[in-house]
């Protein structure tokens, strides 16, 4: 089979030759790495990825395929899919297409045949950056420079890209628990966590304002993960201010959030956020829970962090990351509002935390005594 060249240019002028497959045309976008060993078919299905170019460090990615059970969401995120080496054929009883053909479809341009392991370690030592991938016949300088006129994602809202159109019920027979869930970009294992611990789910928008949450008359409200810079989101961190006021002067209502649920969650009490150096993208990130003690092995995915140093009093922090000490998780001191950073729910990954879920369900108990007469 006769292969199409490709390039990588990232912004700094590096330039990374390999073979096109997938679809075949250009992308932008900030070049990030994840380590997982599975789950391409989850990442690439991962609203969070919105606006980034994934790469894989394991060294052969689609040998099983894709199979319609295993998406996080109805289309495919990431501008661009690069790989070593991708698997010409899959082997699996439930896949029903390749890898390739899948990319073919969604119009995701897909990068095969580099040298992984010096894009990552440029990655870990420059710092996350943007880049192409081009069929064409530009100069390298000329890429590189497109590349550098690429949008940045500091300082970019890209929830809107991701959030559902309009409102939807995620249904629970017999479910003990009404939630209300921000989708700022929220995965389906998130939504089948949520089923599972007895809760009935209305999905809202990422615009829904708090007086129509609240009108909605929920047990609880989840925040949920999503792309871009938590600080671009004002009107997320408006809405959560407003249920926190709420929380605060009228009914105690349980909020839990996840990723990019805990950074809006943490900006709206004051905190602060950055960009990190290359992210955390991966699904053996080991995080201390400062309560037990205990070492859970998490799946993360998110490129901005609360900044330690900044979080307020009224929230104490509850998980560290023990790679590079970053917050991995807060709790209010009085009010019944927690979040993390990682997924909880992995899938594909590490069972560690979901316990996260049933400590909802636990707060929305105490704080809502009528549930104990449904």
């Amino acid at each position: 089979m006769q292969q199409t060249r490709a390039r990588l240019v990232l912004e700094n002028g590096s330039l990374y030759r390999g073979t096109a497959y997938g679809h075949l045309g250009e992308a932008t976008g900030e070049v990030v790495f994840n380590t997982s060993l599975t789950g391409y078919q989850e990442i690439l299905s991962d609203p969070s990825y919105a606006g980034q170019m994934v790469m894989m460090t394991y060294p052969l990615i689609g040998n099983y395929g894709i199979n319609p059970a295993d998406n996080e969401s109805g289309k495919l995120w990431p501008s661009a899919f690069i790989v070593h080496e991708v698997s010409r054929i899959h082997s699996n009883f439930e896949a029903s297409q390749s890898l390739d053909s899948r990319l073919k479809e969604a119009g995701v341009v897909g990068l095969a045949g580099i040298d992984t392991r010096r894009l990552v370690r440029e990655i870990r030592e420059k710092g996350a950056m943007r880049g192409i991938i081009s069929l064409s016949d530009e100069s390298d300088d000329a890429l590189a420079e497109r590349a550098r006129q690429s949008p940045a994602m500091s300082g970019r809202d890209l929830v809107t890209t991701v959030t559902t159109g309009s409102n939807y019920t995620v249904e629970r027979e017999n479910g003990r628990y009404h939630v209300v869930a921000y989708d700022f970009g929220i995965k389906s294992n998130i939504l089948r966590m949520l089923q599972q611990a007895g809760c009935r789910v209305t999905v809202v928008t990422a615009a829904t304002t708090a007086e129509e949450v609240i009108a909605l008359n929920p047990d609880g409200v989840f925040l949920s993960n999503g792309p871009g810079d938590p600080a671009a989101v004002g009107y997320a961190i408006e809405s959560i201010k407003e249920l926190v006021d709420y929380n605060r002067t009228t009914r105690a209502l349980p909020m839990f959030g996840i990723c990019l649920g805990h950074q809006l969650l943490s900006l709206a009490f004051g905190a602060e956020t950055f960009k990190l150096k290359f992210g955390h993208h991966g699904g053996n990130h080991p995080v201390k829970n400062l309560a037990t003690g205990q070492i859970e092995i998490t799946s993360q995915n998110h490129g901005f962090a609360v900044v330690l140093e900044s979080l307020p009093e009224e929230l104490a922090l509850t998980h560290l990351n023990l790679y590079d000490n970053t917050v991995e998780g807060v709790k209010h001191q009085t009010l019944p509002c927690f979040s993390v950073q990682y997924h909880p729910e992995a899938a594909p990954g590490p069972h560690d935390s979901l316990y996260l879920f049933d400590e909802f369900t636990s707060l929305m108990d105490l704080t809502q005594p009528t549930l104990l007469k449904r």
